[in-house]
């Protein structure tokens, strides 16, 4: 028997969003301070802008749909077959959730369970 089970501090699940098209729930309460997607700290590959110009239109939408964008470069896993929960995190001004400076994210409140997720995209990504 494992010593942890696959649902060890698994707190969300992708579901049908309540903001814009899917989103992430939280599948249980969540304490306010608590890493969510832990433990999802894989490091980021830092693609430059300039590099996807060229590319097919439907490739160059998953780095405008799900990478950070910062200084002219995107910040995306380190293949697109592995987005976890957290890089289908919604957008809102008034956010629940945050991002610390190595893109990890936390609650910013205590989260009810049934609640969706967000982050103000504009604290992390230009």
């Amino acid at each position: 028997m494992p010593t942890k089970f696959p649902h060890f501090e698994v707190y969300t699940r992708i579901g049908r969003s309540k903001v814009h098209g899917v989103g992430i729930i939280a599948i249980r309460p969540i304490k306010k301070g608590t890493y969510i997607f832990s433990p999802d700290d894989d490091e980021l590959c830092w693609v430059k802008a300039t590099a996807i110009k060229r590319l097919p239109k439907e490739i160059k939408r998953l780095y405008n749909d799900f990478c950070i964008k910062k200084n002219g470069k995107f910040g995306c896993p380190t293949n697109f077959n592995k987005l976890t929960p957290a890089w289908f995190l919604n957008h809102s001004n008034s956010p629940n959730v945050a991002a610390d400076k190595d893109y990890r994210f936390f609650a910013l409140k205590n989260i009810k369970k049934d609640d969706e997720l967000t982050a103000d995209y504009n604290t992390y990504s230009d």
